[in-house]
């Protein structure tokens, strides 16, 4: 698992390789994420807006932005978290991804950026 944490916030990170979505022959290799957002902060945060860079094996870099993460602006109070799932393809059976959320707090409408650390995508039959 990897882990961030910024102005209170933390964001982990859980990747897996899904054989059943993957067509290697194809030059196609399916990664799922979990991601996790705690508010560890005493003020209620918001996510906006999210910011991805994709990198394959083969240098070819990607990225991603957009609002929200699936469809969903969560809104965390203290204590508070929020996970959710979702998926990247890649054409090299290794890569990363990492990036930003944009978060705004509540109480007083500052903007801030939260950082989604840098995460290993592995397809594990490469090592055999």
């Amino acid at each position: 698992m990897n882990k961030a944490t910024t102005l209170g916030i933390t964001v982990s990170v859980v990747a897996r390789y899904e054989p059943q979505h993957s067509r290697p022959h194809l030059q196609r290799y399916v990664f799922s994420y979990h991601i996790t957002i705690e508010n560890h902060s005493n003020a209620t945060v918001q996510l906006l807006r999210r910011h991805w860079h994709i990198v394959d094996a083969a240098g070819m870099r990607r990225e991603v932005e957009g609002p929200g993460v699936i469809g969903q602006q969560p809104i965390l109070d203290p204590g508070e978290s929020h996970s959710y799932s979702s998926w990247c393809p890649l054409s090299t059976p290794v890569g990363k991804m990492y990036g930003t959320f944009l978060m705004v707090r509540q109480v007083d409408g500052r903007l801030f950026k939260v950082c989604i650390p840098e995460f290993a995508l592995e397809a594990p039959a490469i090592w055999n």
